[in-house]
C-alpha cells in the first residue's frame, strides 16, 4: 500500500514493520500475500493496462472494478466510451485512462468544431484532472467495418484534429489522440519487412493520421491478437512461438532485414512499422491497444482455455515489465492494454469472444496474474491441463436442438449463408445429398455448417445473430454428410 493511503498517525516504524513483512512475504513466495506492491516499492512500477468492457450482465459496480484492477496489478485502464460513473471511480487513483469516441459519433466531429467542443465539454472536462485521462481514442477499428467507408473513414482525422484544438480550449494539454485499428488495415504482415498497408486506406486516411500522430507526438494504437494469426495457421506457427516461450529451433529470421524473432506478437508489431515506414512515418510511436489470449471457446476452436491464456498474459506482462520494445526499435516503451477486464457474456460472434477476461462477472479469477510482470512464475498455482477446444470434430446447427421460432430470421441468415462461399449450399438444392427432409430448419443448420466450415479460419462464426451454435455431435445422416472442422 502507497504511503499516501496510510493515516496521518501511522508511525514511520511501524511503516518500516509492514514494508519488512511485505518484503519477507514476497521473498518467501508466500502465495496467498504475494500482491503486485511487493515487487513495486511505493508503488512506482505499473503493469500491463487492461481493456474495461461492459457488455456482459450484472457486473460489479465501477467502484469494485476499479479495486479488481488495482488488485491485479494494473498500470492502466482503457474503455470504450466515456462512462461518467467509471471516470468519477478512477478519480484520484493516478491509473492513466484511455477513454472513446465512439464511431457514430465521428463524421459530425469531423464537420463541426462546436461539436467537438461540445463533445470534450460534456464527456472529458468534468472529470479533468481528478482522473488522469491520457489517451482520446476516437473510434474503434474503423477501418474494419467498410459498411462505413464512405461516411467515416476519412473523417478520423479531422475529427481528430477538432477535438485537438477543443482540448486546448479546455486548457487540456497532456491527452494524447489516436484512433484504434485492427492488424486488418495492412494488406501483407509477413515477413514483418513486408509490412504494408491496403491500397483502399494507406493514402486517403493512413497517411493523414500518421501525419497527425507524428506532429502531436501520440501513438499508432494497434489491436494485435497472436492468438487469431496462429489459430488460422497451426501448420506453420507453433503455438510455444505464439506464447512467448519458443525455442530457439522456432525463432523467426526476417529476410529482409535479418532481424531475429522469438515470438509472434513482435512479428506483427515489426509489420505495423514496417508498413509505418514506408509512407514515410517509421518513427512514430506504437501502442498495443488489445491483445490476449482467450481463456474458452467453442467446440472447435482451437488453443483457447486457461493454461494458454494464462500462459500468454503472464508471458506478456513479465516481458513488457522490461521494455524491450521489438527487434525493429529495441527498448521502445510502448503502452499495452490486455483485452479484458472480464468475460463478457452478453458479446456476439464466437464463443471465444466471451472468454477473455481475467475475472468472471462474480469477481472471481480466471487465472492468477500479476500484470506488473514480477511476481516470480513459481509462486503461481498449478494451471489446468490445455483441454484443446479443438480436440474432436465440431459442427454449427441451428440452435436449440434443431428448431427455431423466428422462421423468417432464419430463413434471412440461411439466405446469407448460401450466398457466401463456394457451393456453400448445393447439397440442400433439389436433387442434393441434403435437400431431404425439405424443412427450413434442416436446410440452415446445413448452411449455417457449410458457411462455417469455409469462414472459420478467416474470422467467421458461429452465430448468425445468436441462432447457431456448435456442437460435438455429428448432424450427418444418410447420405447428407455434414462437413467437420477436422475435414
Amino acid at each position: 500500500m502507497a504511503a499516501a493511503t496510510m493515516a496521518p498517525s501511522f508511525s514511520h516504524r511501524a511503516a518500516a514493520v509492514v514494508l519488512l513483512a511485505a518484503a519477507l512475504a514476497c521473498h518467501l513466495n508466500v502465495v496467498v500475500a504475494v500482491k503486485p506492491e511487493c515487487h513495486c516499492p511505493g508503488g512506482r512500477c505499473r503493469g500491463l493496462g487492461v481493456n474495461y468492457g461492459t457488455v456482459a450482465d450484472d457486473l460489479p459496480s465501477a467502484t469494485r472494478s476499479v479495486q479488481l484492477l488495482r488488485a491485479a496489478g494494473a498500470g492502466a485502464v482503457k474503455i470504450y466510451d466515456a462512462n461518467p460513473g467509471i471516470l468519477r471511480a478512477l478519480a484520484g487513483t493516478g491509473l492513466p485512462v484511455a477513454i472513446m469516441v465512439p464511431n457514430a459519433a465521428i463524421p459530425s466531429l469531423a464537420s463541426s468544431r462546436a461539436a467537438a467542443e461540445d463533445w470534450v465539454a460534456a464527456n472529458l472536462a468534468p472529470h479533468s484532472p481528478a482522473t488522469r485521462v491520457m489517451y482520446l481514442l476516437v473510434g474503434n477499428e474503423v477501418l474494419s467495418n467498410r459498411a462505413i467507408a464512405g461516411s467515416t473513414w476519412r473523417a478520423i482525422v479531422p475529427a481528430m484534429a477538432n477535438l485537438h484544438r477543443a482540448l486546448r480550449a479546455h486548457g487540456i494539454r497532456k491527452v494524447k489522440l489516436g484512433t484504434t485499428l485492427a492488424m486488418g488495415a495492412l494488406s501483407a504482415s509477413y515477413p514483418p519487412s513486408a509490412g504494408a498497408f491496403r491500397d483502399d486506406v494507406a493514402e486517403d486516411v493512413i497517411r493523414p493520421l500518421l501525419r497527425f500522430l507524428n506532429a502531436t507526438r501520440s501513438f499508432y494504437f494497434v489491436d494485435a491478437y497472436p492468438y487469431f494469426a496462429w489459430a488460422a495457421n497451426r501448420d506453420t506457427i507453433s503455438l510455444d512461438y505464439a506464447l512467448f516461450q519458443g525455442a530457439a529451433s522456432s525463432h523467426y529470421v526476417d529476410p529482409g532485414t535479418g532481424l531475429t524473432y522469438t515470438n509472434l506478437l513482435d512479428q506483427m508489431l515489426d509489420a505495423v512499422i514496417a508498413a509505418m515506414g514506408k509512407l514515410g512515418y517509421g518513427n512514430v510511436k506504437l501502442a498495443v491497444s488489445e491483445t490476449g489470449w482467450p481463456s474458452g471457446g467453442d467446440a472447435g476452436e482451437a488453443g483457447a482455455n486457461v493454461r494458454n491464456a494464462a500462459t500468454y498474459n503472464r508471458n506478456l506482462a513479465a516481458r513488457m515489465s522490461k521494455n524491450p520494445g521489438t527487434p525493429a526499435r529495441p527498448g521502445a516503451k510502448m503502452p499495452v492494454f490486455l483485452f479484458s477486464l472480464y468475460n463478457e457474456d452478453q458479446k456476439p460472434g464466437a464463443g471465444t469472444e466471451r472468454h477473455w477476461g481475467l475475472y468472471y462477472p462474480n469477481q472471481t479469477k480466471v487465472y492468477e496474474i500479476d500484470l506488473t510482470g514480477q511476481r516470480p512464475s513459481r509462486s503461481y498455482p498449478p494451471l489446468p491441463p490445455a483441454d484443446d477446444t479443438d480436440s474432436s470434430p465440431a459442427w454449427c446447427v441451428l440452435a436449440g436442438g434443431g428448431k427455431a421460432a423466428d422462421k423468417k430470421a432464419v430463413q434471412d441468415a440461411l439466405d446469407y449463408a448460401c450466398q457466401h462461399g463456394s457451393g456453400t449450399c448445393t447439397a440442400i438444392q433439389p436433387g442434393g445429398a441434403c435437400y431431404e427432409p425439405d424443412t427450413l430448419d434442416a436446410h440452415a443448420s446445413y448452411a449455417f455448417n457449410s458457411y462455417w466450415q469455409q469462414f472459420r479460419n478467416a474470422g467467421g462464426t458461429c452465430f448468425f445473430n445468436g441462432l447457431a451454435e456448435t456442437t460435438t455431435k455429428d448432424p450427418s445422416y444418410g447420405s447428407c454428410k455434414f462437413p467437420s472442422s477436422e475435414d
